[in-house]
């Protein structure tokens, strides 16, 4: 068996999301009626639903039935060793601290997620709804992008040299090609079309004040090290078509229907944030 991969793979999506539940606790069926469990370890249930779970989770999707004999023998083998390991991490008290928050936290996060399922549950954003998150994130995107090359070396004094080279009349290109360490180097630093947003924050802060071919008098500083940048040459954004992006604001829509009924919730619950 391989309850090392089992535990690694679904241990921590098994159990929160289905959990664990002591003898009597079982999913109750239409009839009110307690439904048998699979198995008991050490006085503890294994219900049919993680046990249907497991199975669905373990293989791809498949119900009990739909396993044979040795292969249902095999998968209960493996939810038991999770179960009798999980009981043996109690025993350690091997649960606490940075462990139990993480539990903690994911059972949580996995509670949120079924209530944002079934608020919205059957309810479609309306193309009005649609329309107006285009219109949003149209407004936000930035009027610009930027054509730059760069140069980037490991240190400052370098670069200081790279742009006096290029205050002498060296063109960045070339320098890119003998000096950067950036991957553009080959293209002699050419970086293509890029907006803000896809630039480390120094980088694009430079990139915007710079004034089409004009190249940066002192070197910029990122995680990545020294840049030399120029700007090449600058062109309105084009927001990309509605019906092309349509299908990807539906759950952007989902999302903010959520978190404000999150902050209605939050307004109505009893908080006390301490210091």
């Amino acid at each position: 068996m391989r309850h090392t991969q089992i535990f690694a793979i679904t241990l921590a999506t098994m159990l929160l999301a289905a959990g664990c539940s002591k003898p009597g606790d079982a999913a109750v069926g239409a009839s009110d009626a307690p439904a048998k469990p699979i198995a008991v370890v050490d006085g503890t249930a294994i219900s049919r639903d993680v046990w249907n779970l497991y199975v669905k989770t373990r293989h791809n999707g498949k119900t009990p039935e739909d396993l044979t004999p040795e292969q249902r023998s095999e998968s209960l083998e493996e939810l038991i060793g999770m179960y009798v390991g999980a009981q043996e991490a109690e025993k350690q008290n091997l649960g606490t601290g940075e462990p139990a928050a993480r539990v903690e936290l994911m059972r949580n996060s996995a509670m949120a997620d079924l209530l944002f399922k079934k608020l919205l549950e059957g309810k479609d954003p309306t193309e009005e709804e649609l329309k107006a998150e285009y219109d949003e994130r149209v407004a936000a995107m930035p009027k610009l992008e930027y054509h730059a090359r760069h140069v980037l070396v490991d240190d400052e004094v370098k670069a200081k040299d790279l742009i006096a080279q290029i205050d002498k009349g060296a063109t960045i290109d070339k320098l890119a090609k003998e000096h950067s360490k950036d991957g553009s180097a080959s293209q002699g630093g050419d970086l293509g079309w890029i907006l803000p947003g896809q630039m480390v924050k120094p980088f694009g802060d430079a990139v915007q004040q710079l004034e089409v071919g004009k190249h940066t008098t002192t070197p910029v500083q990122s995680e990545f090290g020294w840049h030399v940048i120029k700007l090449e040459e600058t062109r309105a954004t084009t927001p990309p078509p509605y019906e092309s992006v349509k299908a990807q604001l539906g759950p952007l829509v989902n999302q903010k229907k959520f978190e404000a009924h999150l902050k209605d919730l939050v307004k109505a619950a009893k908080v006390e944030r301490l210091p």
